[in-house]
Order: structure tokens, then C-alpha cells, then sequence
């Protein structure tokens, strides 16, 4: 009884490190973007994540995205960037787009994991997706992101 009493303290003494509530995740403006790729232009509506809380809290808790829909963080000055997917249940591919409007790298981000994807270069934005869309538009460094 007196180890479920301390566990319960517990719990309610530590808050979660963002909760639903206290995310400005939803609601957010979109922009067009564009990758060409050598199979073709695929055409995006990018969630802009301006303000740092918004892109604190990014994709966190969401459980579902649109397909052909994703969200832009915002770089400026450009800078490395790294991210982890902490709170984050949905799997999504992260596009590192350099200050030149070209993909930089991409990484892989595993829902909830606190493993750090490094930019692995200048970044100007960063583009989260549903997880296989670079694949299945064949999007590697070096394209060109539009928008």
C-alpha cells in the first residue's frame, strides 16, 4: 500500500514534458511546396510551425496525418538542426532542406523515440511527412524543394 501511495505522488508530481493541451499544434497556416524529384513534382500543403512553441510541440500527439500533407519548420538564420520524435506516435520521414532550397539529408523518425536525427548540414527548414513519402516520390539529397 505504501509503494502504490509513493508511485502515485509520484505521477501527479511530475508533469508531462508537453501535454495535448499545451501544444498550439492544430489550427496552424499552410503553404504549398513542391519537391522535384526523378520521378516527377510532387505537390505538398505544409503546417508551418513558426513560433519556437509551436515548433517545440510540432507533431506531438498527433495519431494521423493526410496523405500529401506535412509540416515546415522554419530556420532563420539557417543552422544544423537535430529532432527526436518524443511524444510523437505518428512515423514520419524529416527532410533537411539546405539554405539553396535542396534537400540536405533525410531521416527516419520512429514514433516516440528520443534518438537524435542530425541535419547532418546547414539547414534552412525542416520538413516532416508521413513516413515512406520520400521514398515513394523518390526524393534524395540534392532535390529541389519549391515553396
Amino acid at each position: 500500500m505504501k509503494t502504490c501511495l509513493v508511485l502515485a505522488a509520484l505521477i501527479v508530481a511530475v508533469p508531462a514534458a508537453a501535454a495535448p493541451a499545451d501544444c498550439p499544434n492544430q489550427g496552424l497556416s499552410r503553404v504549398p511546396v513542391t519537391f522535384t524529384t526523378a520521378k516527377g513534382r510532387f505537390a505538398y500543403k505544409l503546417e508551418v510551425a513558426a513560433t519556437p512553441a509551436q515548433q517545440q510541440c510540432g507533431l506531438m500527439f498527433r495519431r494521423a496525418m493526410p496523405r500529401k500533407v506535412g509540416m515546415v519548420f522554419p530556420f532563420e538564420p539557417p543552422r544544423p538542426a537535430s529532432f527526436w520524435m518524443e511524444n510523437t506516435p505518428l512515423p514520419l520521414d524529416l527532410v533537411f532542406v539546405g539554405p539553396d532550397s535542396r534537400v540536405v539529408s533525410i531521416g527516419n523518425g520512429v514514433p516516440f523515440s528520443r534518438t537524435l536525427i542530425d541535419s547532418g548540414g546547414v539547414t534552412a527548414r525542416v520538413i516532416e511527412l508521413n513516413a515512406g513519402e520520400a521514398e515513394r516520390i523518390g526524393l534524395k539529397p540534392g532535390d529541389k524543394v519549391a515553396g
